[in-house]
């Protein structure tokens, strides 16, 4: 019985025109950066970097990341695109599945599950250095990890019900202080049970308990800064 083989990665983004951009903007031949390539474990013809340039071929991630090096250049600037998922972020950041992991305090199989399935089992602090090692902000940090309903689905019952019941769960899912926390749960259920006064023009509709949460969280970080 024939084993089952993984699904290949899917295509890294590539811009063949900021490479050209890089490359003429350094002043180097096609040939050159061949060579740079290979001082960083790459070996390819010079043709294949000119067909990367007219976008007959595509690098993997370990060419990618070499030819940032070669040009002297972050990944991100070379992918034409912002990163959308865990594995784009942490290309974007040059770095390797291995040393992320190890910068997580992670198993790298822990890791590489936690990009090919989209959901991340990481503890507290964990999260938080995810959020920092790909540098992403809170609302991209839930949204890579799967855990965006979790928390609509706990900013509802805290509007609905009693804040204080969903401080927990809110900070097990938000690496913000809980101060800050406390603050804007009470503020949220406070504006969405504040009552229209009579005689008065109908309040505009309550935006979503989830937009009103991060509204609520960056005017509060604009409040400490």
């Amino acid at each position: 019985m024939r084993r089952r083989q993984p699904p290949a990665p899917a295509p890294v983004p590539f811009s063949p025109a900021a490479a050209r951009a890089h490359r003429t903007a350094l002043g180097l031949t096609a040939d050159q950066v061949a060579a740079g390539l290979a001082a960083h474990g790459v070996r390819l013809l010079p043709a294949h970097v000119l067909g990367w340039e007219e976008g007959r071929f595509r690098p993997g991630e370990e060419e990618l990341t070499a030819l940032a090096r070669t040009l002297w250049c972050p990944p991100a600037d070379l992918m034409g695109t912002a990163p959308a998922t865990l594995r784009e972020h942490r290309i974007a950041r040059g770095l390797t599945p291995d040393r992320a992991a190890r910068q997580l305090g992670l198993a790298p199989a822990a890791y590489l599950r936690a990009e090919t399935t989209g959901r991340w089992t990481g503890d507290g602090e964990q999260t938080r250095l995810l959020a920092r090692v790909l540098a992403l902000d809170l609302p991209a940090l839930l949204r890579l990890t799967g855990r965006t309903a979790d928390l609509d689905a706990s900013l509802r019952q805290a509007v609905q019900g009693r804040w204080q019941s969903q401080l927990a769960p809110v900070a097990s899912l938000v690496p913000v202080d809980p101060a800050t926390l406390e603050h804007v749960l009470a503020t949220l259920q406070s504006e969405h049970h504040t009552p229209a006064s009579w005689g008065t023009t109908p309040p505009p509709p309550r935006p979503e308990p989830a937009l009103r949460f991060w509204q609520l969280l960056a005017e509060a970080g604009e409040e400490r800064a």
